[in-house]
């Protein structure tokens, strides 16, 4: 069985790869990310980061469960943003929202909760899809990457050391 450490940086790893991913897909092929896809960047390095400091403490069991639980909750509402990414695109096109105002627009210009709430309501750019893979669209497999992060890291609530 492998150590919560090495779990840790299983997850941690994942995390990487999703970011350098979506830097590439953003720098080398040109798609612009939407609201909805730089929230879910910021969970994946949230998480990330949670995963990471565990790793460089090494903590007994009591902290092995609260990195645990937090890399959890942060990847589930990672994968709820994902969700409701993946809804949107699965409109039909008369009910896709209009295209809103882009995200540094709205951090300029609005209040925090404010801005959090337009973006997680989504506009007509977050319901293209852009890119697949076997069927799949980037949100989907952002959708499965959370779904590892949260059983790898919910996992860590009930293991015994």
């Amino acid at each position: 069985m492998l150590s919560s450490r090495r779990l840790f940086l299983l997850g941690f790893l994942l995390c990487a790869a999703m970011l350098c991913i979506a830097g590439y897909f953003q720098f080398i092929d040109n798609l612009e990310p939407c609201p909805l896809c730089i929230l879910q960047r910021v969970f994946t390095l949230l998480v990330g980061s949670v995963l990471l400091i565990a790793v460089l403490h090494n903590p007994k069991i009591l902290g092995v469960r609260i990195y645990g639980g937090i890399a959890g909750v942060l990847a589930l509402l990672g994968a709820s943003i994902s969700m409701r990414h993946l809804w949107l695109q699965s409109l039909p096109a008369d009910q896709v929202p209009s295209c809103g105002p882009g995200l540094n627009f709205m951090l300029d210009n609005f209040p925090l909760g404010d801005t959090i709430n337009m973006v997680l309501r989504g506009s007509g750019e977050c319901a293209e899809v852009l890119w697949t893979f076997i069927g799949i669209s980037i949100p989907g497999w952002t959708l499965l990457a959370f779904i590892v992060l949260a059983i790898l890291s919910i996992s860590q609530l009930f293991r015994h050391q």
